[in-house]
């Protein structure tokens, strides 16, 4: 009987149907190469096979099967399902998304296709010859070595002690861990010493028991709720802690408890980056059973570390970005999402655009595990769900140990002008509370959320403004090089010697960002050292690891940054934080400005007098009466979420809605109007009044495309299946009709 297997392909396409040649063996989450058109070699990952022939004349057959065995689980096809279902996009914009790059070869002919096929690394392995593990033997064998060959009998040392003074149980040394030379260990081998043999690299494992760190009595009550919680049957709890509360020590032992078992813990962190310092904690109590897995990695790295899980009998711990959530971690019991509030979760482009947390939710459901979301400043939503019993919950209302929160004091920038109190972008009382931690010897943060020297440069006689051509925004100037940049297409230029309008003056850079904060500040404090860290001053993982290392070891007294500084760190020295401008987190156009910008500036406040001295916190803004800055000094939490919370149920916004926002994007502005304009009057014939727009966004233009946008609001009780079936209908009727097959259209569920 003929056999046929229906396979994804890494492009926006369905499934395609494929023959299983005689005698070749697939499974289903099996991964082949396969001719896709004339010439071109993919690989794809067999999602079914069958017995039910396609109505085509011909069917092309499955060139051969890579790896030796399936690269999926049930549960992984499961996930990957619920992603294209729920997000709208295809099984193999998830592959794309999901496998690392390595593992996807492609090539214009079957040739072409080998030479590209991942090929795990081979590397060489040393171990006693058994006859030597017999201890007297094996001191006769020193003795005569000590005194004939001194480097052999070093090396064979080395062996013997496995380097650190206890042996690796499998008897084997990888090669590259040993201090002799070829020729030493050649010689060894000859004499029958030692036994050499080459395969593919393994990563070594520890096997010591885990030192945990002692808990509080709040940590230790919190801990026992959440296992109670667990164990009476709920999948998700949400650990809401203050800054600085200790929720990683109650991460740590849920985690050791997993690993105890046999069960893999997946460790989400928002930007692996970010929190190295977790990493490195994690790592000194778990050693070598911390494996990372983020963008940074090399390829080759990512594709072993996806090769070797896939192989794992359990007990891995993996601390990973969003994109760990694709990797095959078959005995999944445990997954943390640290900072489950942090917008970098949510991927944006290219599809899938999933988020992170919520697919954690499902995947740890899929495998009958549990989810641990922590945070400070828990999102609303989670936050509803666990006020509602959907999630459980546990509370840390205090610091860990004897540290104090931060005190907290809002600075007026409008009275301070007034009084001539204003220097620059500092109030005074900043200033002076900077000159007061500096003369202690204690290190300050200074928060500005921009990057760059000024967002602009003005003409400040005809009111010209430098702006990207492929984008309908301003260039931000950048001081280092003397350049402006475009932070949407990358577009840089020269800042004009005169205005290029009127030619009667220079340009002058308007507003200010860390760039510029960071020269004032070595203006204002000559004798400080001081440091930026934002995505352009993070050139490479080296370069943001030495910032933070300069910073932690008290090399470095002021560091200024965007967003970046307020994440994962724990510096015991800081005992100021200064936000430079809270307005411009308030008044962004988003419903979710209040709620960001309270996240965002408790976080920044967290990191403040980690130790025993509770710190100082000062933020400045032209609004002290604001509710959401009166909110952050108290740092009452519910008292936001009370407030947002009946903004958003009196304007239908989440929790109480469903939102999926739709980007139509072409060069031709006109042929774009009508085409949104005949998407939003299908979708209105089915959704009525919950569709909003079409509407430009802020930033109508990029890379030369015209944007518009609608937004599909749905109640929270309706079935959001049904919707995206409707939605998804009228999407494909749309591009159906030839004059708009050239328009894209991009579907973000759940926007963030």
């Amino acid at each position: 009987m003929s056999r046929y297997a229906d396979i994804v392909l890494p492009l926006a396409q369905p499934l395609y149907t494929f023959a299983v040649p005689e005698g070749m063996a697939v499974a289903v989450g099996q991964a082949v190469a396969v001719q896709f058109g004339p010439r071109k070699f993919y690989t794809g990952v067999v999602w079914r096979v069958h017995g039910e022939r396609p109505d085509f004349k011909r069917i092309k057959p499955i060139h051969r099967v890579l790896y030796d065995e399936p690269l999926l689980s049930g549960p992984q096809r499961a996930l990957w399902e619920w992603i294209a279902g729920y997000y709208l996009c295809s099984l193999g914009e998830v592959m794309r998304g999901a496998l690392p790059a390595l593992m996807k070869p492609s090539g214009g002919s079957a040739e072409e296709f080998s030479e590209e096929v991942f090929r795990p690394r081979r590397e060489w392995y040393v171990a006693l010859a058994p006859e030597l593990h017999d201890e007297e033997r094996l001191h006769e064998v020193f003795e005569r070595l000590a005194r004939r060959a001194p480097k052999q009998y070093e090396a064979l040392l080395e062996i013997a002690s496995a380097g650190d003074g206890e042996r690796i149980a499998t008897g084997e040394i990888p090669r590259r861990l040993l201090r002799a030379d070829g020729a030493v260990l050649h010689a060894l081998d000859r004499k029958g010493f030692i036994r050499r043999t080459e395969r593919e690299r393994t990563v070594e494992r520890g096997g010591a028991a885990f030192r945990l760190p002692e808990l509080t009595e709040h940590q230790k009550a919190a801990l026992a709720t959440l296992r109670a919680q667990f164990a009476g049957g709920k999948s998700t709890a949400l650990l809401h802690g203050i800054t600085g509360s200790g929720k990683t020590e109650i991460y740590i032992h849920l985690i050791a408890e997993t690993l105890a078992r046999g069960g893999d813990v997946l460790l989400l962190v928002p930007e692996i980056a970010l929190t190295a310092q977790l990493i490195e904690r994690m790592e000194r109590i778990f050693g070598s059973r911390v494996t990372p897995y983020h963008s940074k990695l090399t390829a080759r790295r990512r594709t072993e570390t996806y090769l070797r899980l896939n192989r794992s009998e359990g007990g891995e711990f993996v601390v990973g970005a969003r994109s760990a959530i694709f990797l095959p971690l078959k005995h999944l019991q445990l997954v943390v999402v640290d900072e489950e509030h942090d917008a970098s979760y949510k991927q944006t482009d290219p599809a899938p655009r999933y988020h992170a947390r919520d697919c954690a939710v499902v995947m740890a459901r899929l495998f009958g595990g549990r989810t641990l979301l922590g945070s400070a400043t828990p999102a609303l939503e989670t936050w509803v769900n666990a006020r509602s019993g959907k999630y459980g919950s546990a509370v840390l209302t205090e610091r860990y140990g004897e540290a104090r929160p931060p005190a907290i004091i809002v600075s007026d920038t409008l009275r301070a002008a007034r009084r001539g109190e204003r220097h620059s972008h500092f109030n005074k009382a900043l200033l002076d509370a900077v000159e007061a931690a500096l003369a202690r010897r204690e290190q300050v943060m200074l928060f500005q959320n921009r990057r760059g020297f000024s967002p602009y440069v003005e003409c400040t006689e005809c009111g010209w403004t430098a702006r990207c051509p492929s984008c309908n925004v301003t260039l931000t100037y950048h001081r280092s090089g003397e350049r402006l940049v475009c932070h949407y297409c990358g577009h840089t230029e020269p800042v004009p010697a005169k205005c290029p309008s009127c030619r009667v003056t220079d340009v002058v850079p308007m507003g200010f960002g860390t760039e510029k904060i960071v020269e004032e500040v070595a203006r204002l404090f000559p004798e400080t050292r001081v440091a930026r860290l934002d995505r352009d001053s993070v050139t490479s993982e080296r370069a943001f690891d030495a910032i933070v290392a300069d910073f932690a070891a008290g090399r470095t007294d002021i560091l200024v940054g965007t967003q970046m500084i307020t994440k994962g760190f724990d510096f015991g020295g800081v005992s100021l934080v200064g936000i430079l401008n809270a307005d411009n987190l308030l008044n962004n156009p988003d419903f979710r400005a209040a709620e960001r910008a309270f996240q965002l500036m408790m976080q920044v406040a967290g990191r403040a007098g980690r130790r025993s001295d509770g710190g100082q916190v000062i933020i400045q803004t032209s609004e002290p009466g604001h509710p959401v800055i009166r909110q952050v000094a108290a740092g009452d939490y519910e008292a936001m979420a009370r407030a947002q919370l009946a903004d958003r149920e009196a304007f239908f916004y989440p929790p109480y809605a469903r939102l999926t926002a739709l980007t139509l994007r072409h060069r031709d502005p006109e042929l774009l109007r009508r085409a949104a304009a005949q998407l939003a009057e299908g979708l209105r014939s089915r959704f009525g009044r919950r569709v909003l727009g079409p509407m430009a966004p802020p930033v109508d233009r990029i890379r030369g495309e015209y944007l518009l946008g609608l937004l599909l609001k749905v109640e929270s009780g309706a079935s959001s299946a049904r919707a995206r079936d409707i939605l998804s209908a009228q999407i494909a009727a749309l591009l159906a009709n030839p004059d708009f097959k050239t328009v894209t259209v991009q579907v973000n569920v759940d926007p963030q």
